[in-house]
């Protein structure tokens, strides 16, 4: 029977089956195996392979042997994604991201339409009609001719027109086309952001894991530790060397650490589910830190914190965006004044015309006219409004001001905040790599000194809970540090792919 193959997360585009297929391709590999081992099973039945197993000799048949290789395939381990590959998945399956992509292509568009109101308008109009024009009775009019009728007229006329407006002075088309530049500007700025916001979710995330992985292997060796200690206060109890206080001791530990355990693992899950949300598919494996991470190998481009704050006010993304902002709003002070000026345009009309006057002399004319000529418009008097607009922008500029100063003072609170975590960062994990080769030592000593009954089991116990809490303590803070330094490049306006990749070699070294 072939084997079944687990359906894809998301939609089934190429990028999701491109991914799947690794999966697919293993799955189609056991099949075949297992239908060689089945063919084997009938053609060479009698045929067996001698293997030795504890210093004997067995004798399996070799379709046997070939069904153990298989069932083994089937259980080989998944690849483990590393920090750049889940990346790399995220560009393509991020919702964010391509929403962030397709909004800064079209804000690229604001550039030829803000344009627009300073190139010339052409527009062509065409007009074909036919007129019926009813004379009536002659004999009323011309008493002499009794009874004369003439028959009704006819007259089929048509028009084409072309005309062609150049503006020379429109204060309000001159500020749209600045704003079309500021709006461009501010649309790259925003993308930025995006490409950076998608890097620091997808560490984060992969971080998550990672940690949430360590606090569940340090709740499982806790409860297996306690299991050991409540089976044998049990056994104590039994032969009469230990109270029953002892076992109720370790059983409250033991329910307490398997509360911790189950609570361990529903937060993996989550974790797993947030990083879903990111590449649209469920995180198999997660290639897990070398014990050799050294997260001082990661050195600080700026020594001091007041060099990333000076470089932060040159680059900050954030700050660019609402710096457009404010000029967005200055050019909107001028679009209001701009009801207060005069328009000057350039005109050309061609019209030409055929069946001109038919209605009148009976008789249509054609006609050709060419025009051109410079027309200007005074604003007098619009109630008011003008004005209103004008009031409206300058409060409006104003508002934008505040926010603009206040973009400026959190983007300075975090880089100094940034820094400091990187800074203190880097310290604190030196000091807690030394706390977790004390704890180790502490577990060792503390289990010698039970075998020589200088301690019991409840300090081994605390022992070991002391070196678990050390080791997820360390993997956090170098977490904690990674993400620090890449935020404190982000408020830089520093940050990118670059970065990431470092990162992930130190996470491999």
């Amino acid at each position: 029977m072939k084997p079944v193959l687990r359906p894809l997360e998301t939609r089934n585009s190429p990028r999701d089956l491109l991914f799947d297929f690794p999966r697919r391709l293993h799955a189609w590999c056991v099949w075949i195996a297992v239908k060689r081992a089945y063919a084997n099973a009938v053609s060479d039945a009698h045929s067996v392979r001698h293997l030795k197993i504890c210093g004997t000799t067995v004798r399996v048949p070799r379709y046997i042997c070939a069904l153990l290789i298989a069932a083994a395939g089937a259980y080989a381990p998944a690849h483990a994604a590393d920090l750049m590959e889940i990346y790399r998945e995220a560009l393509e399956q991020d919702t964010l991201y391509s929403a962030a992509r397709h909004a800064h292509e079209a804000a690229q568009e604001k550039l030829p339409q803000g344009r627009a109101g300073l190139l010339p308008t052409v527009t062509l109009g065409f007009v074909r009609r036919r007129q019926w024009i009813e004379v009536g009775n002659l004999s009323a009019a011309f008493p002499g001719i009794a009874g004369a009728r003439p028959s009704d007229i006819t007259i089929d006329n048509q028009s084409l027109t072309l005309t062609a407006t150049q503006p020379i002075f429109r204060k309000e088309n001159f500020a749209v086309y600045e704003q079309s530049k500021l709006q461009v500007a501010q649309a790259d700025s925003q993308f930025i952001i995006a490409a950076q916001d998608l890097i620091l979710r997808v560490a984060q995330a992969y971080f998550d894991i990672l940690l949430a992985e360590v606090n569940l292997e340090a709740a499982e060796a806790q409860l297996k530790a306690i299991r050991e200690q409540l089976e044998q206060a049990k056994r104590n109890f039994q032969v009469g060397t230990a109270t029953i206080v002892d076992t109720h001791e370790a059983q409250a530990r033991y329910d307490f650490i398997h509360s911790q355990e189950i609570a361990a693992r529903n937060d993996l899950e989550i974790r797993k589910r947030a990083l879903q949300q990111i590449i649209g598919r469920m995180p198999d494996y997660l290639r897990r830190p070398s014990s050799g991470d050294s997260a001082d190998l990661l050195t600080l481009k700026y020594p001091t914190m007041q060099e990333w704050i000076t470089v932060a006010e040159q680059n900050n993304l954030a700050l660019k965006v609402q710096q457009s902002v404010y000029e967005i709003a200055k050019q909107d002070v001028e679009r209001a004044k701009a009801g207060h000026y005069p328009t000057v345009d350039l005109v050309a009309i061609y019209s030409d015309q055929k069946g001109v006057g038919g209605t009148i002399t009976g008789r249509p004319i054609d006609l050709t006219s060419k025009e051109i000529g410079v027309q200007v418009s005074f604003p007098i008097f619009q109630g008011f409004a003008t004005q209103s607009r004008v009031r409206e922008a300058l409060a409006t500029q104003e508002r934008v001001f505040q926010d603009l100063n206040n973009t400026r003072r959190n983007n300075l609170l975090q880089v100094s905040q940034q820094y400091l975590n990187v800074t203190n960062g880097l310290a604190q994990v030196k000091a807690l790599k030394q706390a977790l080769v004390s704890s180790q030592s502490q577990v060792d000593s503390t289990r010698l000194g039970q075998e020589v009954g200088v301690r019991t089991e409840v300090d081994v116990l605390n022992a070991q809970h002391m070196f678990y809490t050390a080791r997820r303590d360390l993997a956090q803070a170098r977490y904690n540090f990674h993400m620090s330094r890449l935020r404190l490049k982000a408020e830089a306006g520093e940050l990118d792919e670059e970065d990431l990749r470092e990162v992930n070699k130190v996470l491999l070294r």
